[in-house]
């Protein structure tokens, strides 16, 4: 009897315990399950709104910053409204740019243009537009994008100065295309990465290389390289890549005295005075040499002048960006393409009208008689060496005929 009751009693503790064993399991598939349902919930409450949804307020707002009077909107794009609708209207059409949910597309372009052209804070713009942080820098990489898919309408086509041209600056440069320079773009980077991108006046930066037209429009932009990176270097990156810089033949850029005269980048010669300003108070050259130099430099500045202007209409390339280097990439080529469109659509702007006489491009000095990096991508300097020379010649017999 005895034996019956001691194994009912260990029936009862084995199933106690499996019974137990079960609840455990049941509570680990029911917390799993709830874990999971969390992680799927996750999104969601990110995009919860912490803040007051209302369209209405935000129409009024981007009404009265944009489309009440000019000088409001000048002050906020650096563009007027009639302009800046354009903008709009060629983003939505062409460069993909759609209204989001509870953001139009007129103010997706107000806010990039106001951080562009005002170089402000993410949470300087959240406060004015009275949006959050995350709708800020995701409005803000949307615009980029859209402004970039618009190169193949915005990048200017360069045409080669002909054999009719009456401008006095160009007429000397027959075929000649535009100009070739550069410019450095503030940056911040860390620590391991600042002696590649410390450039030769000790600054942090970004070293940036444009091609301009005539009319001081960008044909070309080429950022990303590190400050420390010479002219031809960057010069052959652009001519060898996918997509890059073309110049056909019989066609031609004026560049600096840090590239290599070689055929299809004329430079000025080594060893003579250039940049002068004696020649703008009744200086004359004494050779064909300085003659070339004077007249090349008067014809080069315009891509000095292109920069200057693209700096002071966009005040986020005058200041270390607070962007990554691949965002700041995007943020130049962006206001550069914005530059073009303005240059068209704006020819009265007042901020270019400073611009319309030659910028100073340094004190007097020679050139420094010191051999550049070559450029493995170009033919022969020989012959194209002779075509300066002849050019020079030629510009100082005309010179002194009409002395």
């Amino acid at each position: 009897m005895d034996e019956i009751i001691l194994n009912q009693s260990n029936l009862k503790s084995k199933n106690s315990r499996v019974l137990i064993h079960a609840f455990l399991l049941w509570l680990t598939v029911v917390g799993g399950m709830f874990r999971i349902f969390l992680e799927a919930a996750k999104p969601k409450l990110r995009k919860s709104r912490t803040y007051e949804l209302n369209i209405d307020k935000h129409r009024r707002l981007v009404h009265r910053f944009i489309y009440d009077n000019d000088r409001d909107c000048y002050k906020l794009t650096c563009m007027n409204r009639e302009t800046f609708v354009k903008l709009c209207k060629m983003l939505s059409e062409r460069g993909k740019l759609k209204d989001a949910r509870c953001v139009c597309v007129d103010e997706q372009v107000a806010i990039t243009l106001h951080i562009l052209a005002h170089n402000k804070r993410n949470r300087v713009v959240k406060l004015k537009f009275q949006r959050s942080g995350d709708t800020i820098s995701k409005v803000f990489k949307q615009v980029l994008h859209a402004i970039i898919r618009l190169q193949v309408v915005l990048l200017k086509q360069p045409e080669p100065v002909g054999e009719e041209t009456t401008d006095l600056t160009w007429k000397w440069f027959k075929g000649s295309l535009g100009a070739i320079g550069g410019t450095f773009i503030p940056l911040r980077v860390n620590a391991a990465d600042r002696p590649r991108y410390r450039n030769k006046e000790g600054e942090i930066s970004m070293n940036v290389m444009g091609a301009c037209t005539r009319d001081k429009c960008f044909s070309y932009v080429l950022p990303g390289w590190e400050g420390s990176a010479t002219n031809g270097r960057i010069l052959r990156d652009a001519l060898t890549r996918p997509n890059g810089l073309v110049v056909n033949r019989g066609t031609y850029y004026l560049v600096d005295a840090g590239y290599t005269n070689v055929e299809s980048f004329l430079t000025p010669y080594r060893g003579q005075r250039y940049h002068l300003n004696e020649w703008r108070h009744g200086y004359q050259p004494q050779t064909a040499e300085e003659l070339f130099n004077m007249r090349h430099a008067n014809a080069r500045n315009v891509v000095e002048c292109s920069f200057a202007l693209l700096k002071d209409r966009w005040a986020c390339l005058r200041n270390p960006s607070h962007y990554s280097i691949k965002m700041t990439t995007l943020i130049v080529l962006a206001c550069a393409l914005l530059h073009n469109y303005l240059m068209k659509e704006m020819p009265d702007d007042l901020l270019e009208a400073q611009y319309l006489d030659s910028v100073n491009l340094g004190q007097d000095e020679e050139i420094e008689d010191v051999q550049p990096e070559s450029i493995a991508s170009t033919e022969s300097s020989d012959a194209w060496s002779t075509f300066r020379n002849d050019l020079a010649i030629s510009m100082f017999d005309e010179f002194r005929y009409h002395a």
